[in-house]
């Protein structure tokens, strides 16, 4: 049996939050939610996610500070930036500090599916590479 990625979804915005978490739990994905950066940074520390859904604007600070930190303490996990409120200079920041995708709301529930199933992909791949890796190492 294979154990499915834990997504943690970070957003203020509790009809986003609430929408995002059910079409996720839909498709069988294991999910849980934060509403604030600190509140996200407690839970990444405590488990590991596989995929984090950030959005750039949080009440306690941007989500760009958030996902730089957990970059810091959890370079595996993918990182998807989402919000309403885009600009070439979050934009940039966001790809400069290690998002891997970058969405805009509103959003339509099968972006959202593809993104989550293509950076899932992704780091299954990572990981493998990884593991081939250290299994050669030293021969």
């Amino acid at each position: 049996m294979k154990v499915k990625d834990l997504i943690l979804i970070v957003d203020d915005d509790l009809d986003f939050l609430d929408l995002l978490s059910t079409l996720l739990r839909y498709e069988g994905y294991p999910v849980e939610t934060a509403r604030t950066g600190q509140e996200a940074l407690e839970k990444s520390g405590e488990k590991i996610y596989s995929l984090a859904l950030i959005d750039i604007k949080l009440p306690d600070f941007e989500g760009i500070e958030l996902l730089k930190r957990m970059r810091e303490t959890d370079p595996k996990m993918r990182k998807v930036m989402v919000t309403g409120y885009q600009t070439l200079e979050n934009t940039r920041q966001s790809l400069n500090q290690g998002a891997d995708a970058y969405l805009i709301k509103p959003i339509k529930a099968e972006k959202i599916l593809e993104t989550v199933r293509w950076q899932l992909m992704e780091r299954e791949k990572e990981l493998k590479e990884r593991y081939v890796s250290l299994k050669n190492f030293g021969e």
